[in-house]
């Protein structure tokens, strides 16, 4: 049961699960971006409930009287994420989060994964949390138009190091380089480690390099989805931002 007007419009357009129904609340204002949704909805042919306000409460709150039943999420599988960078013939760049365990982390990162041009995302089949309800929400839907694999990750990456990508882990602590001492520029795998422990042991050995980001005293580390999005963000400067729109002034 995915909820919230832009995470459903976004499961829409992406197009790649079955949505069975949407449920609306009695008495929404039927504007903006809910209108896009029953437009879909029409044109596709979903059947379309109403119900109390009350009755969405109980299934998710933020639902912002929008919820549709729909489909698992479609997980790939590393194949697809390399196949991607190839079509777009550009140096792949995979995001491998290691035991996320906040659905608001998790969203905040695969939202940013998106902005900046990730070809995919990697995460461990057990432990972490996946692409759940919540982490729909939190992408505001964005994650539906994200390439995500299950795998295991030291595993996925000696793969992706025998397609000859460079793995850079991060993570706090002074006994690692900064990331502008690196080069980032090319075939990338960027392993972010979880919230309370970091990437684990077998992870981070697996690494070709890791590295933090520097702070000011008294400040020890970031919020993983921060810390996570300002390294993706540099990585794609360095990248040269490909693909970027540029606002013209």
């Amino acid at each position: 049961m995915l909820y919230g007007r832009n995470a459903v419009h976004e499961v829409l357009r992406a197009n790649r699960r079955r949505v069975r129904r949407l449920i609306i609340a009695k008495g929404a204002k039927e504007s903006g971006v809910l209108q896009k949704i029953l437009q879909n909805a029409r044109e596709r042919k979903i059947p379309v409930e109403r119900a109390d306000r009350s009755d969405l409460d109980l299934i998710g709150t933020g639902h912002q009287s929008v919820i549709a039943e729909a489909s698992p999420y479609p997980y790939v599988k590393l194949e697809n994420i390399l196949a991607r960078a190839s079509e777009d013939e550009q140096a792949p760049l995979v995001l491998l989060l290691d035991v996320l365990q906040d659905p608001q982390n998790m969203g905040t990162l695969l939202r940013t994964a998106l902005a900046v041009g990730v070809h995919g995302v990697i995460l461990p089949p057990r432990r972490g949390v996946g692409v759940t309800p919540g982490v729909v929400a939190a992408s505001a839907g964005n994650c539906e138009h994200m390439l995500v694999a299950t795998a295991n990750l030291a595993q996925s990456i000696r793969s992706l190091k025998d397609e000859n990508l460079w793995i850079v882990g991060l993570e706090a602590g002074a006994q690692v380089q900064t990331l502008d001492s690196i080069d980032v520029s090319g075939p990338l795998g960027l392993v972010i480690g979880g919230e309370s422990k970091g990437m684990r042991r077998l992870v981070r050995e697996s690494c070709d390099a890791v590295v933090s980001l520097p702070m000011r005293p008294g400040i020890d580390s970031l919020n993983a989805a921060v810390a996570g999005s300002i390294v993706l963000y540099a990585v794609w400067q360095a990248r040269g931002y490909i693909g970027a729109q540029i606002p013209t002034q």
